[in-house]
């Protein structure tokens, strides 16, 4: 394998014994540190989540919600469903009471459902950890405290959301001080933040469902019009669980997501009908950049019309990856023409953070957290600095469909951890960020490193595309010749003026470790 060293794009990070690759240096450093201390996987992605946490506070938050793929060594890889719960008085009805008609804003007191991410963080230490949480919060608890300076990524994002940042006044009094935006290097603080982390590594996650911090923050959503209950977040304390991985096969491995409720199956939709074409490298960027659109608008048309709370789900997975259903969309695409997207049987119906590591032992976990869209909700609670996630918003507000808001349903979510595996045992844990994107970014990612061969820094970096919304976004590294043949095939190209999604990937190898780090974001790849 050749480097071109010209071309300011990094390789991959090589190290032989342990390793983690995150979207933002600080969090990069906080996990290594664990790693050097003796600390395992689990507690480094602890480690690294809590400092995100405070870093970039647009991506993530301890408002939001979690997934999780644990691979122990020589073990089984497990699936760890971190997501919220809408409060037991929502209803399509009481919405529509409230005033509401189509859908849920995102700013809206019924886009925050309880947040899952702490339940999470606290079934992965109980069960898994090794370090107190007092030393895997320490460097998050002195950045909220103390400050830490922003990251040139961040920055740019967080300049993009004053406006929306500005429609809460406690939101704006503590993400835009004197008024703007932070500019790059500028320190910022969040002292509450750094209260709360306190509370939790003492009492767990009793210290953000239960007591005098659950109270103020159901409080400040009541006031908002919010149907939370204390009742909500006590119930909602143990709410993380265990559940068995979906997976399919694609080049000669095994590619494992968490199921429903998370849009991993979609990822798996597209690999699976990609797998009917030849993806080697010798394919055109145009004709590549086509099935990957063609795939994804199936894909994301099911997801749209069928996912949602796994209780909702039941067998679901089992169905659209079978060969009736992908020999069926894969024969709906056509070569030289863009088409519509339809169910394979039914009549039609008219902001994140991740992280990879892998310890010293040979545990791995991919770890994904999110607030939703860019800065959650933007509620954010005075009285504890908690900034609510915004995930509420992809509930259905249509009597009858599977992702329709109900009593203590999960909503359908956007973000998926990926574990790629050989013979029954890990060796990549991998994912890609960007709402959305995440289940596209998925295929088109892995479809680099195992069709085209890629270095896994090289294929993060490839350009993207996108097709969502009725157009296909691509980035400015698309070459004018494919996007001339885009265009004649009836793609509607979008040329997106900031970069989709970013990604973080660890591949395992023997007595070798090499990682990726999205050069979209600030973070990096770092082992020892």
């Amino acid at each position: 394998m050749t480097f071109d060293f010209f071309s300011a794009r990094r390789p991959s990070t090589l190290a032989p014994k342990a390793m983690i690759a995150t979207s933002h240096p600080l969090s990069t450093a906080a996990g290594l540190d664990i790693l050097s201390a003796g600390g395992n996987a689990v507690d480094a992605a602890l480690a690294a989540v809590a400092v995100q946490c405070v870093v970039d506070p647009l991506m993530t938050g301890i408002g939001g919600d979690c997934f999780a793929l644990y691979a122990p060594k020589g073990g089984v890889v497990k699936a760890l469903n971190g997501s919220g719960r809408a409060p037991a008085a929502a209803t399509v009805a009481a919405l529509k009471a409230a005033g509401l008609t189509d859908e849920i804003p995102q700013t809206s007191p019924h886009a925050v459902t309880v947040p899952g991410a702490i339940s999470a963080w606290c079934r992965l230490h109980a069960d898994h950890g090794s370090l107190p949480l007092e030393r895997l919060f320490a460097r998050a608890i002195g950045y909220a405290e103390n400050g830490y300076p922003v990251t040139p990524r961040v920055a740019m994002d967080w300049a993009a959301h004053v406006g929306v940042i500005a429609g809460d006044p406690h939101a704006a009094a503590l993400f835009l001080p004197e008024g703007a935006a932070p500019a790059v290097g500028d320190r910022h603080a969040q002292p509450l933040l750094g209260a709360r982390l306190r509370e939790i590594a003492a009492k767990g996650a009793a210290g953000f469902y239960e007591g005098e911090t659950a109270a103020k923050m159901v409080a400040h959503l009541q006031s908002l019009g919010g149907l939370h209950t204390e009742a909500d977040f006590h119930e909602a304390r143990d709410q993380a669980h265990w559940v068995t991985p979906i997976s399919t096969p694609y080049g000669g491995y095994d590619v494992l997501e968490c199921p429903p409720n998370g849009q991993g199956l979609v990822a798996l939709i597209i690999l699976r009908i990609l797998s009917k074409f030849d993806m080697g490298p010798d394919l055109s960027e145009a004709d590549r950049i086509h099935l990957n659109a063609e795939a994804t608008k199936l894909a994301y048309h099911h997801r749209d019309a069928l996912l949602a709370d796994p209780a909702e789900c039941e067998g679901l997975a089992d169905q659209l990856l079978s060969d009736e259903v992908i020999d069926t969309l894969a024969a709906r695409i056509r070569m030289d023409k863009a088409l519509p997207p339809a169910l394979w049987d039914e009549p039609e119906h008219k902001d994140t953070i991740y992280l990879s590591v892998v310890d010293a032992e040979g545990n791995a976990i991919s770890f994904i957290n999110s607030i939703f869209h860019g800065f959650g909700s933007t509620r954010l609670d005075p009285a504890t600095g908690v900034l609510f996630h915004s995930r509420g918003s992809s509930f259905r507000l249509i009597e009858g469909h599977p992702n329709a808001i109900g009593p203590k349903k999960r909503p359908m979510h956007t973000i998926i951890p990926g574990m790629l595996c050989k013979d029954g045992a890990a060796v990549m844990p991998f994912g890609v960020m960007g709402g959305h994107y995440q289940a596209a970014g998925h295929a088109a990612f892995l479809s680099n490193v195992l069709d085209r061969g890629m270095d896994l820094q090289a294929a993060m970096d490839a350009p993207r595309s996108f097709a969502f919304g009725g157009e296909l976004q691509i980035e400015p590294g698309v070459s004018e010749e494919a996007r001339a043949e885009l265009t004649a095939r009836g793609h509607k190209l979008k040329v997106v003026g900031s970069p989709l999604g970013g990604s973080q990937a660890i591949r395992i190898g023997a007595g070798l470790l090499t990682g990726g780090s999205d050069s979209r974001k600030d973070g990096m790849a770092l082992g020892f």
